[in-house]
């Protein structure tokens, strides 16, 4: 299969498969992983407190600030899911990275996620100075249900105006819940289905109307102008390829600057620490500061 090729995204060769009020919170210990320091901190969600993982390099400041959403279909991951890929954009960018454990379904369905994510960046944005950060440059990332609850986040900092996102990078993300753009799961060779994916959204969308807000419907929404520019990574062997290409080209219509990379021979799990996919977001990062310089 070809790749995507829309308007902003570059083709990857086969050799690249090789490679509110801002809440307050407790501090623990930073611990030292050779130049890497992380912290853990626990702050006030939507619904209960939620944990977050901070990782900076030692001794820098005026960085900018990364929300970090991991994967599990909103009803599964944790914090140490996000570790490599947390690590790698904080050293390489460098960045302080905020790798956000927000709440799960079905104990705590929508819109829990996407507040907490809202309450961790005004955290972020607040108190990141602390550890180095820069509340005028904050972007977000996440995979799979974590790409969904990224981009959600910039439609709330969009519409509620006191988040503004420099980007985001998208990481296979779940973006449909009618699950109607799927692709082939056997000719695709998914490592995912259709079937899971259906029963992550009835646990985390247990009331149908919710299925179609823009929140938890990204695809569906009729308002993407305004949204930060957006880096979309997809993975051939997954079913949800097709919806976040899609997605992409109605960002591109509404004139968002946007970016797609499609990688060959690698599947939705492994997107996720893939180095070639961190390093395009490390790339898109640098690029979208240096504009906005």
């Amino acid at each position: 299969m070809e790749a995507f090729k829309p308007s902003g995204s570059r083709d990857v060769a086969d050799d690249a498969a090789q490679n509110a009020d801002a809440p307050t919170g407790s501090m623990g210990s930073g611990v030292a992983a050779g130049d890497l320091l992380t912290t853990d901190v626990m702050i006030e969600g939507f619904a209960q407190q939620i944990a977050l993982r901070l990782y900076r390099p030692a001794g820098a400041s005026g960085l900018p600030i990364l929300l970090y959403f991991h994967g599990g279909g909103f009803v599964r991951g944790t914090l140490d899911d996000a570790d490599v890929a947390a690590r790698n954009l904080s050293t390489r960018l460098p960045a302080l990275v905020v790798s956000v454990g927000y709440s799960l379904a079905p104990k705590y369905p929508f819109p829990a996620a996407p507040e907490d994510a809202y309450r961790a960046a005004l955290w972020s944005m607040t108190l990141g100075r602390a550890f180095g950060g820069d509340a005028k440059r904050v972007v977000a990332a996440g995979h799979d249900a974590g790409g969904q609850i990224a981009n959600v986040l910039a439609f709330i900092g969009r519409d509620r105006g006191d988040v503004r996102l420099v980007a985001q990078a998208l990481f296979a993300p779940m973006l449909d819940p009618s699950l109607t753009r799927l692709g082939d799961e056997r000719r695709l060779g998914s490592d995912i289905t259709a079937g899971e994916c259906a029963a992550c959204y009835r646990a985390y969308l247990p009331d149908a109307a919710q299925r179609v807000h823009p929140y938890a419907a990204p695809l569906e929404s009729m308002r993407l102008a305004g949204l930060p520019p957006t880096l979309i990574v997809t993975a051939q062997n997954d079913v949800l390829h097709i919806e976040a290409e899609k997605y992409a080209s109605r960002l591109i219509d509404a004139g968002v600057r946007t970016q797609v990379v499609r990688y060959p021979r690698i599947s939705h799990a492994q997107i996720a620490n893939y180095e070639a996919a961190l390093s395009e977001a490390v790339r898109f990062f640098k690029g979208c500061f240096e504009a906005g310089a």
